[in-house]
């Protein structure tokens, strides 16, 4: 049997920090990955990293507020200070393993403006600087000899009595079924955006961390939470950088106004994304619309700087809508691109509370956007993402392997866990009458789209997670019609299928729950914020018999109270 002192699933930034962290500590580390790592899918962030460096008169206090102010005020406020008061160091060290950030006039890093940051504290690469950071890493990883299981597919966690002890996991190119154990696991598997079509995320986006870790026992916490971005392209929903409008882009609607003045008037189109998103939609509705979007004009920018620092951008407006945006807006509309809520952790990364305040999966860590440690509450800051998953995947790790030094690895019958997961998945090859996969995917992220879009209701709400369920019965007879073990992708499909199923269930259960609007869980129903009576997290555990049972921990605020949120 395979065996490790910390084994990282996933292989984007959290899933690498962590891997390297443990690495240069001298622990036994594996990452294991569905995907080649540089195909992981922060490949596709764009914009840049947030930090606060005291040389450019920032503050990380002055970052930590908008930080709070942006997420409503749901975000755990000891979260955020860790991650705001470490992003500067972070950023140093990533300039050191090798990232080329743009720099100045003056040689200095350069930095561009994100929405709801009252200053550029932005570092970026170009509209490319997730690729760039992901390179770079992964040439530390190869440095240090990480042992990395490419192309493998986690399918359950091996536990006992509340206790993590391995996965069991398929390599994809035999098709075999292994398990592997090791004393601390970290889940690093990235979002669910293909929970929802259309959506800015890759394909392989399909919640399986969060679905690992909820099955096991630990909770998940404010699922509602799913960011809309103000800025996908037209039909396909690509994403379009945030550093657009940083970099001083316009938005426009049919008759050819800045309509933003009339939602956020101090921030413009840099308001947070959540306002803009609405502002989009109602704009849309209201009439003031072409063909069901609105417009991004980059025009006035300029040919050299387009070229210089959104080259991507361009490349794919022209490639997708036959835009050149150095000469036209190009239109766009909301997309479905982040999840803040996911797996519950503490600051180290945690999936268990050792004081016992809530129940979860020891030896278990979840780190990156798979994780809900509340750094981003109700609506996530642009570029933040990234410093998420660089600060609490090195935190993880740190964690993880004080862990793994304390305790032995967890005894199991192996022929028992790979037995188990091989009758599961026969069960699926077997199955015949059933519908199509893909069938059934579409249906379900319709139906999210529909019932949780950027303005919700009881009724819409309800709707879709009546359809979730119905889904999860006709999941049960899905067919599979490759029967072949080399490379079957269509049985890795149906077994994604199965964990965003999972997710959509959390995030209706949870967007039903919460009676009000915060963030990105806009309510027609219950259009006001009300802190009185949900200044808390909804934590949603997996019961007997796929029953959904919740629990509340109270909002942690250090330094910030509540205050109205304008932009």
């Amino acid at each position: 049997m395979y065996s490790h002192d910390v084994l990282v699933l996933g292989a984007g930034l959290a899933g690498m920090r962590a891997a390297l962290e443990a690495a240069r500590s001298g622990a036994n580390v594996a990452m294991l990955s569905k995907v080649y790592p540089v195909r992981s899918h922060s490949n596709a962030a764009q914009g840049g990293i947030n930090a606060a460096l005291t040389d450019r008169g920032d503050d990380w206090h002055e970052h930590a507020y908008d930080t709070v102010k942006g997420s409503d005020f749901l975000g755990d406020q000891d979260a955020i200070e860790v991650m705001c008061r470490e992003a500067g160091q972070e950023l140093i060290n990533l300039e050191h393993m090798g990232v080329i950030f743009n720099r100045d006039d003056e040689g200095r890093l350069g930095t561009r403006a994100f929405g709801g940051q009252r200053r550029a504290r932005t570092f970026f690469v170009a509209d490319i600087t997730g690729q760039a950071i992901l390179h770079v890493m992964y040439e530390q990883i190869l440095k240090y000899n990480v042992r990395v299981y490419d192309e493998w597919y986690a399918t359950t966690l091996i536990t006992d009595h509340g206790r993590c002890g391995g996965v069991v996991a398929m390599e994809m190119r035999t098709g075999e079924v292994h398990a592997i154990r090791a004393k601390a696991v970290i889940l690093a598997t990235g979002g669910l955006g293909r929970v929802f079509e259309p959506s800015t995320n890759a394909l392989i986006c399909t919640g399986d961390g969060m679905s690992l870790a909820y099955r096991a026992g630990a909770p998940l916490m404010d699922m509602e939470m799913v960011q809309y971005h103000p800025t996908t392209l037209k039909g396909s929903g690509v994403l379009l950088s945030e550093g657009a409008r940083g970099e001083g882009a316009y938005l426009i609607n049919s008759r050819g106004e800045r309509f933003m003045e009339r939602y956020a008037p101090n921030m413009m189109e840099l308001a947070s994304r959540d306002v803009v998103s609405r502002a989009e939609i109602t704009e849309i509705n209201e009439g003031n619309d072409i063909d069901g979007c609105v417009l991004l004009d980059c025009r006035h920018l300029g040919r050299a700087k387009i070229m210089e620092r959104l080259m991507y951008i361009h490349e794919v407006a022209m490639d997708l809508v036959g835009v050149d945006i150095t000469k036209d807006p190009v239109p766009i509309r909301p997309g479905v691109h982040y999840q803040m809520g996911g797996i519950k952790t503490d600051v180290d990364g945690r999936c268990w509370d050792p004081s016992g305040g809530w129940k979860g999966v020891e030896g278990l860590f979840a780190a990156g956007e798979t994780a809900c440690v509340s750094v981003h509450g109700g609506n996530r800051l642009g570029a933040n993402s990234l410093l998420d998953t660089v600060i609490f995947g090195r935190r993880s790790a740190e964690a993880a392997m004080d862990y793994a030094s304390a305790n032995n690895h967890l005894e199991f019958s192996e022929d028992n866990w790979v037995g188990g997961e091989k009758a599961t998945m026969q069960a699926l090859l077997d199955n015949s009458g059933g519908d199509l996969v893909a069938k059934v995917r579409l249906d379900m992220a319709t139906a999210m789209d529909e019932g949780l879009g950027v303005y919700r209701t009881e009724e819409g709400m309800q709707r879709a997670l009546d359809a979730v369920r119905g889904m999860k019965d006709r999941f049960k007879n899905v067919i599979v019609q490759d029967k072949g073990k080399a490379f079957n992708t269509n049985l890795i499909f149906a077994l994604e299928l199965g964990c965003m199923l999972d997710c959509a269930e959390a995030i209706a259960v949870g967007g039903i729950d919460r009676k009000e609007s915060r963030g990105a869980h806009s309510r027609l129903d219950y259009a006001a914020r009300d802190d009185e009576n949900w200044m808390k997290h909804i934590l949603l555990y997996q019961g007997p018999g796929d029953q959904v049972t919740k629990e509340y921990v109270p909002i942690v605020i250090t330094q910030w109270q509540p205050e109205e949120r304008k932009y």
